[in-house]
């Protein structure tokens, strides 16, 4: 009632959230369906809105989209200039074995963003975050395999130093396959006993349903991410110790640059992540997904590229020993 006014003179007490009143004079509101919300009146009930990262509706996929394809095709020129100049001292002395398996790992990773993106599945949650973790992990360990041997290098200069037998290339193919396999079990695992699946969340914000991925076993999950980011840590800490050793050496360099991106990246994305739902947290991964990938790329492999290409004169040994 109005205090002053006529009895038949009287406000209406809006309903409470989620709740509807469609009759005059009503003395109880109606609850919507699970799947519908009030609108602004609250005398009707809507559909929720459903989100997710979508095709449909979401520009900055196709920036997603454009930046993987872009890089993707980047790759694919370095790796055809590395085979061109397969022979010449400057690609040789980068182990171009483990720079291959680094781009072509790093292009795969770039291209499983697409599992990322439209309405999640069971089987896209399952698929987006294990081939992520076990492609990233090769990339690092192949880091990893260059940094330890750029370190053994440095250390067996001297004639008949025992380091020198640790040299070759059986070594950094067993640390790349060991490495690798600690994430793929772990994926395995993963999959065995708690996978990812499909979550719709309809109590986080109020009018919308998110479909979201859920990580299934937290444990399998922050073990992917802390095993990259122990690879990553160990990767920069190497490198940044024999950063200094001689110009002839300098892949040192290239890998803590790379490695110091990589870190960089992922140590500002995974708080926003954890703090995020829907899409937004799916825009954050992807984007960190990229962001590192490219890092990896730029840092460690432009600028040779850019010695075979505008520098002609390093493709022979003699001018590169001098």
């Amino acid at each position: 009632m109005i205090e002053g006014y006529h009895i038949c003179c009287y406000d209406c007490v809006p309903c409470n959230e989620g709740e509807i009143s469609n009759t005059s004079d009503a003395e109880n509101c109606q609850m919507c369906f699970y799947t519908e919300w009030p609108n602004e009146t609250r005398d009707k009930c809507l559909p929720k809105v459903v989100d997710f990262l979508s095709y449909e509706t979401d520009v900055v996929v196709y920036v997603f989209l454009f930046f993987s394809v872009f890089s993707s095709i980047v790759i694919v020129i370095i790796i055809g200039i590395f085979i061109i100049f397969w022979n010449t001292p400057v690609v040789r002395a980068n182990n171009h074995i483990l720079s291959f398996v680094i781009l072509i790992s790093v292009k795969l990773s770039l291209l499983c963003i697409v599992l990322f993106i439209g309405k999640p599945m069971d089987t896209t949650c399952m698929l987006r975050h294990i081939s992520f973790g076990i492609f990233f992990t090769v990339v690092l360990s192949s880091v990893l395999a260059k940094t330890i041997m750029v370190c053994i290098a440095f250390k067996a200069t001297t004639p008949g130093n025992s380091w020198r037998k640790w040299i070759g290339v059986k070594l950094s193919n067993y640390l790349v396959v060991t490495l690798s396999s600690v994430q793929v079990l772990n994926g395995i695992l993963w999959l065995t006993f708690s996978p990812p699946f499909q979550e719709i969340d309809m109590d986080s914000y109020p009018g919308k349903i998110i479909i979201q991925c859920n990580e299934g076993s937290k444990l399998a999950f922050y073990f992917m991410l802390g095993y990259m980011g122990f690879l990553a840590a160990v990767s920069l800490i190497l490198a940044f110790m024999v950063r200094t050793l001689p110009d002839i050496y300098n892949e040192a360099k290239y890998i803590t640059f790379s490695m110091l991106v990589f870190c960089s990246v992922w140590i500002c994305a995974i708080p926003v992540y954890l703090s995020s739902k829907g899409k937004s947290l799916v825009s954050v991964e992807v984007f960190a997904i990229l962001s590192s990938g490219d890092g990896i790329v730029l840092c460690m492999f432009l600028p040779k590229l850019w010695n075979i290409v505008t520098k002609p004169e390093l493709k022979t040994r003699p001018s590169l020993q001098k």
